[in-house]
């Protein structure tokens, strides 16, 4: 137990029930929202929500299921994930749904500008063999 969780203990050893109720009721309403199978890191994928024990985002997951992926070839796609993370991954997202289309909507056009980057890297090539230094726009 950490110093600090044993000055809690201490502190609420020496409280009243209707102090202790009180400080439970902080308690649950912090965790109201809590989901034990999602973490954010911002040294994790960005800080994006993942599977714990994984690198998976949650918008990975939600996205590969609306693309028609189903549960159990996510579980074969991902062998760190059984259906508990599943659930909580599809929980989370019901309750964050804002912030999981958001980060969808960015891979999209993440993923988007990218391939725009690549097909003109390569009209720019069949244009110019020789690999002159010509810029992108040019």
């Amino acid at each position: 137990m950490t110093a600090l969780l044993e000055q809690v203990g201490e502190m609420i050893g020496k409280m009243n029930r209707s102090e202790k109720a009180q400080i439970l009721q902080w308690v649950v309403s912090d965790l109201g929202d809590a989901f034990p199978g999602i973490d954010s890191r911002s040294d994790v994928c960005g800080g994006e929500p993942c599977v714990v024990r994984t690198r998976i985002p949650v918008w990975t997951l939600v996205q590969a299921r609306r693309l028609g992926v189903t549960e159990s070839d996510l579980l074969k796609a991902y062998p760190s994930l059984n259906a508990g993370d599943l659930a909580e991954a599809w929980a989370y997202y019901r309750t964050h749904s804002e912030l999981i289309e958001s980060q969808i909507r960015d891979s999209i056009g993440a993923h988007a500008f990218a391939e725009d980057v690549e097909r003109h890297l390569e009209e720019n090539t069949r244009r110019h063999p020789t690999g002159g230094s010509r810029r992108l726009g040019g």
